[in-house]
């Protein structure tokens, strides 16, 4: 049984952040001596707690409208400013690029694919959609990178959980959409797109596909908060919030960037779009870091300098 007090793990109330919060509970469970099979255990030793955030509640408009995607963290991150919880369980690409005084992400356990994927009636690929057809996600990256290789798209504002987006498109309220891999595959849908994007071509969102565990400063190195590191993971999201950072990353603003590492050297293509996809700026580099005392670190500095040449060669060409 655990030796310690419990952890309390927060997070959003949807079917897709219980099912990643849970996959985190039990872990969390495991390094504090519960045995990870013993779901009363397991609840005793690292409880959920369900917080209502404000992206959840507000479902029918842009989150660039009603103050970007720290919306989905605000209400958990009081929480644990309070002492209410004692960490969180957050998708990385719901996480701005700063976080409030006194709270980090301690943690970012192995990433999921990160790749978008397409579902559809209609079409097995986006540029198999007929002419006009209608996409539906409210994601400003999507739109604009959708709209780049396709300008002909009639896409339409579509919010929601998981399953309540693949019911409208099974309801024929669009042609098609895009969605996390990640999500899906979480969820038991992973065989349910028609097709995947290649994030080499249309990065994902910065960090899409990994977890972040985010906790007050002083707890970022408890011996559970260590075991849920992932080394590579860590270091190919340092480098892709690294351009989210240069850019001043929000809802507002069409920005993709997709890290990964080829024999040692990690690589990454970054990008931002224009709302309408008429204009894209894109950047690559790579960094060795395999020997170096702060990989994490150089990562970031790469990530920072892309995003940095994209803004500089972009100007006010990629703001809402």
């Amino acid at each position: 049984m655990p030796t310690q007090p419990p952890v309390r793990i927060g997070a959003r109330g949807s079917k897709l952040s219980l099912a990643q919060a849970g996959m985190m509970q039990r872990r969390i469970a495991a390094a504090l001596g519960a045995d990870p099979e013993d779901a009363a255990a397991v609840a005793r030793a690292a409880p959920l707690i369900v917080i209502t955030t404000t992206g959840d509640r507000v479902q029918d408009r842009r989150l660039l409208e009603i103050g970007g995607k720290g919306l989905f963290t605000k209400e958990i991150e009081e929480a644990l400013l309070d002492g209410r919880i004692d960490c969180a369980v957050h998708s990385m690409k719901d996480m701005p690029a700063l976080l409030p005084e006194g709270l980090c992400i301690a943690a970012i356990p192995e990433r999921e694919d990160p790749r978008d994927a397409f579902l559809s009636r209609v079409a097995e690929r986006l540029e198999d959609l007929p002419q006009g057809a209608r996409l539906g996600t409210a994601s400003l990256r999507r739109q604009a990178q959708a709209l780049h290789r396709r300008p002909d798209l009639d896409v339409q504002m579509l919010r929601g959980n998981v399953d309540t987006r693949i019911a409208k498109l099974e309801a024929g309220g669009a042609d098609a959409i895009l969605l996390a891999m990640s999500g899906l595959k979480r969820l038991g849908l992973g065989d349910t797109p028609q097709s995947l994007i290649d994030p080499i071509e249309c990065p994902p969102a910065p960090g899409q596909g990994a977890l972040a565990i985010e906790t007050r400063t002083a707890d970022r190195d408890l011996p559970w908060v260590l075991t849920l590191r992932h080394a590579p993971t860590t270091i190919a999201v340092a480098a892709e919030r690294g351009a989210l950072t240069a850019l001043e990353g929000s809802c507002k603003t069409a920005i993709g960037a997709h890290a990964w590492f080829e024999l040692g050297t990690l690589k990454l293509i970054a990008e931002a779009l224009s709302p309408d996809g008429a204009l894209r700026f894109r950047h690559a580099g790579e960094t060795e870091v395999s020997q170096l005392a702060d990989p994490e670190a150089s990562a970031r500095d790469l990530g920072i300098s892309l995003g940095q040449a994209i803004r500089d060669e972009a100007g006010d060409a990629i703001a809402v």
